[in-house]
């Protein structure tokens, strides 16, 4: 099981606290550091208030050497798949090739009105055709044009430039949806995405999903199949308790929902998620200055489960 850190900064951090958890994660040996890309709190004041996603990614990329950074996931709203296209491959430069993107259609309406983003009822075939689009300029050869006609957006003799490090960026589609979402995960995705499921859920959505790479011929073992989950674990109930209330959470609700207890009960609900098909865990840390939390789950739980 490969374990990545994900973070939700619109909650309430500065770069600073960004970069302190990002090269924490580096130091403790997982895989990746994500973020979230979003402009609002949910819930509280969220000082000192939103970064931008792919700025602070930037700089982390010269702040950091291993470790892979991604979003999870950006929303098509925010950007147009042109720009997308550079910023990320922008990002990959400067990495040295470890950018990775997730993309999705958004769904969180009262940021788009707080800071003037327009937000389309219907957004699937923005998701889309960005996918298409964004992919079709990193993938087309040097020296040759691009061009897109669609519902949502056209692209005329585009130089398709610059070009990531990498000859594929990472592309994630998450979404819970069970018939779109799959489709367009077999189509574009190099990883599938389960965002906070229901623990039942988890194998039938996977099913899906192999599913709709077998109807396009595709071999549904080349794509990694993952789930975003909170985590809050403690070397007894006292210190799991005391991280539960830290992030507004009770423990037996994130014991249904999340990666919470002692080590051996996380150990345990991960093995069993393995057993359901999930190839790599994105640890929700809600709290991002108990940098201490991430230093045990690296030493009593990763050993027992990363590979």
């Amino acid at each position: 099981m490969q374990l990545r850190i994900f973070t939700e900064p619109q909650q309430g951090a500065s770069y600073d606290d960004l970069l302190a958890v990002a090269q924490a994660t580096e130091r403790l040996g997982f895989d990746a550091f994500f973020r979230s890309d979003h402009y609002l709190a949910m819930g509280g004041e969220g000082l000192p208030g939103p970064t931008d996603a792919w700025t602070s990614l930037a700089g982390l990329a010269r702040e950091t050497s291993r470790i892979k950074l991604g979003t999870l996931v950006s929303s098509v709203t925010y950007r147009v798949p042109g720009i997308l296209a550079i910023q990320v491959a922008q990002v990959d430069q400067m990495s040295g090739g470890r950018a990775e993107l997730g993309l999705g259609t958004g769904w969180f309406k009262a940021e788009h009105e707080a800071y003037g983003i327009p937000f389309p009822e219907k957004r699937f075939g923005m998701l889309e055709e960005q996918l298409e689009i964004v992919t079709g300029l990193w993938s087309t050869p040097p020296g040759e044009k691009y061009s897109f006609s669609g519902e949502n957006y056209t692209l005329v003799d585009s130089p398709a430039l610059p070009k990531p490090v990498q000859s594929r960026v990472p592309v994630i589609v998450g979404g819970n949806g069970p018939s779109r979402t799959p489709k367009l995960a077999a189509r574009f995705a190099t990883e599938y995405n389960q965002a906070f499921p229901e623990f039942d859920t988890i194998a039938p959505q996977f099913g899906r999903v192999r599913a709709a790479c077998e109807s396009l011929e595709r071999d549904p073992a080349s794509l990694i199949y993952s789930a975003a989950l909170v985590v809050a674990a403690g070397t007894d109930e006292a210190e799991f308790t005391r991280r539960a209330g830290a992030i507004g959470r009770e423990p037996g609700e994130l014991r249904e929902h999340g990666l919470a207890g002692t080590a051996s009960e996380v150990i345990d609900r991960i093995g069993w998620l393995k057993q359901q098909g999930v190839e790599r865990l994105y640890l929700q840390v809600l709290d991002l200055h108990d940098l201490d939390h991430l230093e045990f789950i690296a030493s009593e739980i990763a050993p027992h489960v990363a590979g």
